[in-house]
């Protein structure tokens, strides 16, 4: 089969596409035809190393693991002993980062309890573009921010992968949207069903006077107390991607800022969880992957550096069965 490996850290240069044997599930486990996966800011962190962190996990000199990519879908080929849940022929999607990654490949074998049966109604592409992007948006809003109709949510980064979901989403639960993207972005905006939409090239959220329940950052960086002064009396706020600095702030000194009621944090994304939710989302019409780039296996490296360049629309997918 052919995979993408790297073996050192670095640029996308150093991902290599290569001929390696087929997987053999193991008991517990199932060998996955891939047909699509999808881009997300852990394979950039893994890849680079950029976040230093990295390195104590996963390997201070050269990456333990040697294969990128969590979100999959594709069909079941074979089945390990032990699994009673999937057969061959079965359309199925999951993130199987905790087991190692490799989702960049032309197959992959993986326990059954890290995937779900794929939506009826998804292609492989907009499967492959859930789980990571949406879970974490999905688990942000609702076990951290407490969303619930009527509330009113900002949502900071709505064009990029987990931002098109957190709007989405929170339509779906009946919440007020407020997204803030670029210029480029806003009519996007509005299509996912945004309430109000602020151009931050025009306007700053910070100093519009509006406050909100819960706040939702996906992107970039904006100093934590900001954030703060637009939060409502008992407000949320949840960090779940963007600029590392962000990231950090948020576990470090966002339980030392919280006061008054409000409360600053970041999301544990709990892996797989809700899948079968996300599915019904889906099919109800309530929430649409937007996919902003297909690339062919081959061509991974020019999807890691668009990815670098900052400004995807949504997801960027890996269309793997039809890769040359």
């Amino acid at each position: 089969m052919k995979a993408i490996t790297y073996t050192q850290y670095g640029t996308p240069d150093v991902l290599k596409l290569v001929e390696t044997d087929k997987p053999i599930p193991k008991d517990g486990e199932v060998l996955v035809k891939i047909h699509a996966a999808s881009v997300n800011a852990l394979d950039w962190h893994l890849l680079t190393a950029d976040i230093f962190l990295v390195r104590f996990g996963e390997g201070l000199f050269k990456p333990k693991r040697s294969r990128l990519g969590a979100d999959l879908a594709g069909v079941v080929e074979a089945v390990g002993s032990g699994v009673t849940q999937f057969k061959p022929g079965d359309a199925v999607y999951g993130d199987i980062e905790p087991y190692g990654s490799g989702a960049f490949a032309e197959y992959a074998a993986v326990p059954a309890k890290g995937l779900a049966p794929m939506p009826a109604t998804a292609s492989f592409e907009e499967a492959a573009a859930l789980p990571v992007a949406a879970l974490t948006a999905l688990q942000g809003l609702r076990d951290v921010g407490k969303i619930a109709a009527g509330k009113r949510v900002l949502v900071n980064g709505a064009s990029g992968g987990v931002g098109t979901y957190a709007v989405q989403i929170a339509k779906a639960f009946g919440a007020e949207v407020t997204a803030v993207c670029s210029t480029r972005n806003v009519e996007q905006a509005w299509a996912l069903g945004a309430d109000h939409v602020i151009d931050y090239t025009k306007e700053s959220f910070v100093h519009n006077r509006q406050q909100y329940d819960v706040i939702v950052a996906t992107a970039g960086y904006q100093p934590l107390a900001d954030y703060k002064r637009a939060l409502k009396p008992n407000g949320v706020y949840v960090a779940t991607g963007g600029d590392m600095k962000q990231i950090f702030e948020a576990m470090l000194l966002g339980r030392l800022m919280t006061g008054g009621g409000k409360k600053l944090g970041s999301l544990l994304l709990k892996v797989n969880k809700d899948l079968d939710y996300l599915s019904e989302l889906l099919a109800s019409g309530k929430v649409v992957p937007v996919i902003d780039r297909c690339y062919p296996l081959s061509e991974t490296i020019a999807a890691l550096k668009y990815y670098a360049e900052g400004r995807t629309r949504g997801k960027i997918v890996i269309s793997v069965a039809q890769q040359p």
